[in-house]
């Protein structure tokens, strides 16, 4: 059996998932989004912003075993959990820039709207943000303080539902995969959070000084093509 799964390279153990947008304007949503990223208006600023929550600072029971020739640093299975952090950030498409405040203790429409004068600071330049749907960033606060006049130049562009991966700024895989905190152990209960943030913050830091701008490889087109259901 295992040579003819070889043979006509079938992989039984390997699974896929996939999702249809119910969105009835994924069309319009969608080549709203990819337009931006393809061709952003003149003079004007294309972020992409996002948020990842629950992010633990997690301290382990005992000291870690250091890594040796040929043996893996070794931790233990048991923990204490320091509290949570809510990462917010926003990638600035034409330089792959990220922009990150400090790490909130909650994930409220006042949190968002707090980064979002921060992700806003162009002064007198149009700012296009792309964003999901998740509720704080349609909260009415939110468009309360987008209709002032002096914040009319910000749009944002929301991504249509069960589409979220329009959105280019990498906060859910590799921005907190490589910026987890130098491995605490057994230390003072605040260490391990300051750990955490501040490892985050230092990742942030490298990343832009090494970052490139993002590109679309796909237009909307493309793209609507392979998203939307058949109808055979």
């Amino acid at each position: 059996m295992a040579r003819i799964w070889r043979k006509w390279k079938i992989q039984p153990h390997r699974i896929e998932t996939f999702k249809f947008s119910t969105d009835s304007e994924l069309e319009a949503k969608v080549r709203d989004v990819i337009g931006l990223y393809l061709a952003p208006p003149d003079n004007a600023v294309v972020v992409s912003v996002d948020e990842k929550s629950q992010i633990q600072a997690l301290d382990r029971t005992a000291p870690m075993l250091p890594l040796r020739p040929g043996l893996a640093a070794c931790r233990t299975h048991d923990y204490a959990r320091h509290g949570t952090t809510t990462l917010f950030a926003a990638l600035e498409v034409a330089t792959g820039k990220i922009t990150a405040d400090a790490c909130y203790p909650r994930h409220r429409h006042q949190e968002f709207l707090r980064f979002l004068k921060v992700a806003a600071a162009h002064p007198r330049t149009d700012l296009h943000v792309v964003l999901d749907n998740y509720g704080t960033h349609k909260h009415p606060g939110v468009r309360t303080w987008l209709a002032q006049p002096e914040n009319k130049r910000i749009t944002l562009h929301f991504t249509p539902t069960g589409c979220s991966w329009l959105n280019m700024v990498p906060v859910n895989r590799d921005l907190l995969s490589a910026s987890s905190p130098a491995r605490p152990s057994a230390a003072a209960p605040s260490a391990p959070f300051k750990d955490l943030t501040g490892a985050i913050g230092a990742f942030i830091d490298a990343y832009n000084d090494r970052c490139q701008p993002f590109a679309s490889t796909k237009d909307a087109d493309e793209l609507i093509a392979k998203i939307k259901p058949s109808k055979n």
